[in-house]
C-alpha cells in the first residue's frame, strides 16, 4: 500500500457536482420514472447482467490478478467505500464500466490495462469507484437497458408521440453525462496527483497506440480550454455536435470532462478534501 491519504467517513456530497446534483433532480421528476425502476427489477435486468458479466469476464482477487486486485483494495480505503467485485475482460476497446445494483462490481477491459500504467489505473478504479459511492448504479444499469423497458411498458421512445417517454430518455443521458464528473473527481481523488488523472482522460480519448510515449497532458488541456473558449462562430459549431452527438451520448466530450475536472481542482475542491475539510459519516465503513 501507498501513502496515499485516505477520506475516513467521506460522503458523495463532498465531491458531487452541482451539474449532477441538477440532472439528477430533473431526472426524478419525471413521473414515468418510479414505472421504470419498478419494470427494472420485475424483469431482473440487474441479475441478468451480473451473472452476464460473471460468465465473460475473470473475477480478480488475491490469486487472480493481484495488481488490480490490490489497487482496487487501496482505492476502496481512500474513497472508504465498501469492496466491490472486480473483473477484467477482453475486448480491444478501452473502456471500464461499474455495475450490479445489488452486488456492486467493476470490469476493466483489456486494452486498459494496456493502455494506462498503474499510476493511471488509479484515477480509472477510482472513477467506478466514484459511481458505486455516489449511489450511481440504479440509474447507470437501467440506462444501458432503458429502451427494451420502455418498450415492456407498452412505450415507444423513437416516435415523436411520446413525449414523456422521450423526454425520459434525454433526461437519463444529461444525468448520464453530468455523473461521469462526480465520478472523475473520485479518480482524482485517488491518485492524488492531476497530471496523472488528466493522463488517464488522455489515454482513453486517443486510444491504444504505440506511440502513446509521445502523448503531452498539457498539450491536450490547451486544446481542452480552447475547445472551452471558443469564439462566437466556433462556438456554433460546438453547440451543433453537441445536439446532433453529444446530446445522444452518456458520456461528455473528452476534452469539456478534462477541463471540468481541471476547473474542480483548480477551483479548490480537491484541496479543501485533501486537507480533510469535507463531509463526514458519523461512522465509516471501515
Amino acid at each position: 500500500m501507498s501513502d496515499k491519504k485516505r477520506f475516513p467517513g467521506l460522503t458523495a456530497d463532498a465531491y458531487t457536482s452541482d451539474t449532477d446534483r441538477k440532472a439528477t433532480e430533473t431526472l426524478q421528476k419525471i413521473p414515468l420514472l418510479p414505472k421504470v425502476v419498478g419494470k427494472f427489477h420485475e424483469v431482473g435486468w440487474d441479475r441478468w447482467m451480473y451473472a452476464y458479466n460473471m460468465a465473460t469476464a475473470v473475477r480478480c482477487g488475491p490469486r487472480q490478478f493481484k495488481t488490480l486486485h490490490d489497487m482496487l483494495r487501496e482505492c476502496c480505503e481512500i474513497l472508504d467505500v465498501p469492496e466491490p467485485e472486480l473483473y477484467i475482460s477482453s475486448n480491444p476497446f478501452p473502456n471500464a464500466f461499474a455495475g450490479g445494483v445489488e452486488r456492486p462490481y467493476v470490469t476493466i477491459r483489456s486494452s486498459m490495462v494496456d493502455t494506462l500504467n498503474d499510476d493511471q489505473l488509479f484515477h480509472l478504479i477510482g472513477h467506478e469507484l466514484g459511481h458505486i459511492k455516489s449511489g450511481h448504479l440504479l440509474y447507470h444499469t437501467i440506462a444501458r437497458v432503458l429502451i427494451p423497458l420502455l418498450e415492456a411498458l407498452g412505450r415507444r421512445t423513437l416516435g415523436v408521440t411520446d413525449a414523456i417517454g422521450m423526454g425520459l430518455v434525454l433526461a437519463f443521458l444529461e444525468w448520464s453525462r453530468q455523473a461521469e464528473l462526480s465520478a472523475d473527481r473520485c479518480g482524482l481523488l485517488c491518485t492524488q496527483n492531476f497530471e496523472l488523472s488528466a493522463q488517464s482522460n488522455l489515454l482513453l480519448c486517443s486510444g491504444p497506440t504505440r506511440l502513446k510515449d509521445e502523448a503531452s497532458t498539457e498539450a491536450f488541456l490547451d486544446q481542452s480550454r480552447t475547445y472551452q473558449e471558443m469564439g462566437t462562430l466556433d462556438s456554433i459549431g460546438r453547440m451543433l455536435v453537441f445536439l446532433f452527438y453529444g446530446a445522444q451520448s452518456t458520456h461528455p466530450m473528452p476534452v469539456h470532462r478534462t477541463k471540468e475536472l481541471e476547473k474542480w481542482y483548480l477551483g479548490g475542491g480537491y484541496q479543501r478534501i485533501m486537507d480533510g475539510h469535507y463531509t463526514r459519516r458519523t461512522t465509516s465503513n471501515g
